[in-house]
């Protein structure tokens, strides 16, 4: 018999409802449906712009993608490892900021043997950012690690190499720049997909009170030489301006005391050789007029004539200042 609700199993084991098969269906699709929204789901993944993502299929390397929205193939097929390209990251050598930066705590990590056998406490401030995402990941384990232990490494290197004046005063940028080249030189070889960017003495101090108190008595002293020194060029500065204005003042008057001699000796000169021309036109005459006007300024009170006697015996003294248009 068959109503509709039951029916006959050819097992021979009774009758099966037919909602029973109705649900297995039900579920059958749902969890296809469910299979199939979560492989859509984890179809696509977003790297945003200071991420760089590594694809890899079946374990192994096969694209890399940047910033925006990508596809994948799901259920593990495919896997998107994204890392921070763009972020400048941060490694502390002899101290540990916590929480708030003006907080530190200091390590045995800055203490150091400089070249000159003095031990100082020198902290370090590193910043690096992933280069090549790819050797990042995979040619390492940890090479946060490897990076931190190299430059510890050089610095202790370059530190033991430096005297302590220059470890605590004015050799800080050198060494600096010498870790940098140092490190990049390593990082250039083993390529672990970092690149250093910036290395700075955050701070250098003895180890002991006295001492500190004895290089803080010398840096006093640089700066007040510094000081005076400074105060010694403001003074040039000053004073320079005036006595350039003077020396400016002499030359010109040198210059225009030179003009009006050389003028004059061209004006002696012109009237030297206008009187040569006219002795040239009549010797005799120019010589009795210059006779005379010898005469007229050697003798200036004194009245001259002029005898104009002639072969007949007749003299005739004619005055001079009368014949110069004189009085």
């Amino acid at each position: 018999m068959n109503n509709g609700t039951y029916r006959w199993n050819p097992g021979g084991k009774g009758k099966l409802p037919m909602d029973l098969k109705k649900y297995g269906k039900i579920a059958l699709i749902a969890a296809v449906a469910l299979v199939v929204l979560i492989g859509v789901l984890t179809c696509f993944y977003t790297v945003d712009d200071k991420q760089q993502a590594v694809v890899t299929t079946f374990g192994k390397v096969t694209d890399t993608a940047n910033a925006g929205l990508h596809f994948k193939l799901p259920f593990g097929i495919q896997q998107a490892h994204k890392v921070d390209v763009n972020v400048y990251q941060k490694i502390e050598l002899g101290y540990r900021t916590e929480g708030d930066d003006s907080y530190a705590v200091k390590t045995n990590e800055s203490t150091m043997i400089t070249g000159d056998y003095n031990i100082v406490n020198v902290d370090f401030f590193v910043e690096y950012k992933i280069s090549d995402p790819v050797q990042y990941l995979f040619s390492s384990n940890d090479p946060e690690l490897i990076l931190r232990n190299l430059i510890q490494s050089q610095v202790r290197n370059v530190v033991g190499s430096s005297t302590v004046d220059s470890v605590l005063t004015d050799g800080k940028e050198n060494i600096q720049m010498q870790v940098k080249e140092l490190v990049t030189q390593i990082l250039s070889e083993y390529d672990i997909g970092l690149t250093l960017v910036d290395v700075r003495i955050q701070d250098s101090e003895p180890p002991t009170q006295d001492v500190i108190e004895a290089f803080k008595a010398v840096e006093t002293a640089k700066q007040q030489a510094e000081t005076v020194v400074n105060d010694a060029k403001a003074y040039k500065n000053a004073k320079l301006p005036d006595a350039q204005a003077q020396a400016d003042q002499l030359l010109q008057n040198a210059q225009y005391l030179k003009q009006k001699r050389i003028n004059e000796a061209i004006e002696q000169v012109a009237m030297f050789e206008a009187m040569y021309a006219e002795y040239a036109q009549n010797p005799a005459i120019t010589m009795s007029r210059m006779y005379y006007e010898a005469i007229s300024q050697i003798l200036p009170g004194v009245k001259l004539y002029i005898n104009t006697g002639d072969s007949s015996g007749l003299n005739m003294l004619l005055p001079l200042d009368s014949i110069a248009g004189g009085k």
